[in-house]
C-alpha cells in the first residue's frame, strides 16, 4: 500500500511519495490499470509465482486506513507479512530509506490511521526521506508542498531501486530488505 492523497493538486508532493513508488513496481512488473474501489485503487497479479496487490487509498492521508477496511480481513493475509505501507518521511533527509518491521507512526498521520484501522502496528513499512521540516514551517504544509526540483529528482532517480525494494520485501521478507536498501 503506497500512502498520498488522491487529486492531481498532490501529485507531486512529499505526500505522495508512497504513491509514487507504486506506480513504479506496477509499471516495472506490467500490471494492468489501477481500478477504483470504494475507498481505494488497486491493481494485482502474479509476480515471480507471488500474488502482488497493489493498494492507493482513495482517502485522504489521516483517513488511509479506510482502504484496508475489507483487504486485511482476506484468507491467509497475515498483516505482519503480507502488508508493506510505503510512505514519506518528514523526519529523514531527502533519499534516506528505512524499512522497518513495525514500529510507531512517528508523527506521520497516514500510519496512525493504518495502525487504528488494523489494531496493530506490527507491519512492514517502507519510509522514503522527503526531507526535514525546516524551522518555524508547519509538518502539514511542508508534506503538502511540491519538493523543489533538485529534491523531486534524487526521488525520482531512486525510483527503480525502490520498486527492487519492493520485490525484495515480497519474495525475501522485510529483514532482507532493511539490510540491502536501508541507508
Amino acid at each position: 500500500m503506497g500512502l498520498g492523497n488522491p487529486g492531481p493538486e498532490y501529485d507531486e508532493t512529499r505526500h505522495n511519495v508512497g504513491w509514487w513508488v507504486v506506480d513504479r513496481f506496477a509499471y516495472d512488473h506490467d500490471f494492468e490499470p489501477f481500478s477504483r474501489r470504494a475507498k481505494r485503487l488497486e491493481t494485482g497479479r502474479e509476480v515471480g509465482g507471488r500474488a502482488i496487490l497493489l493498494v492507493k487509498p482513495r482517502t485522504y492521508m489521516n483517513r488511509s486506513g479506510l482502504a484496508l477496511t475489507t483487504l486485511w480481513r482476506m484468507d491467509g493475509f497475515e498483516v505482519e507479512d503480507d502488508l508493506l505501507v510505503v510512505t514519506d518521511d518528514a523526519n529523514l533527509d531527502v533519499g534516506r530509506v528505512r524499512f522497518r518491521p513495525g514500529g510507531g507512526a512517528g508523527g506521520h498521520n497516514g500510519l496512525k490511521s493504518v495502525t487504528g484501522i488494523l489494531g496493530t502496528n506490527a507491519y512492514a513499512r517502507l519510509r522514503i526521506g522527503v526531507g526535514t521540516v525546516p524551522p518555524g514551517v508547519d509538518l502539514s504544509d511542508w508534506v503538502l508542498s511540491a519538493m523543489p526540483a533538485e529534491d523531486e529528482d534524487r526521488i525520482i532517480e531512486m525510483l527503480p531501486e525502490l520498486s527492487e525494494a519492493v520485490g525484495v520485501w515480497a519474495d525475501e521478507g522485510v529483514q532482507v530488505a532493511m539490510n540491502r536498501f536501508n541507508r
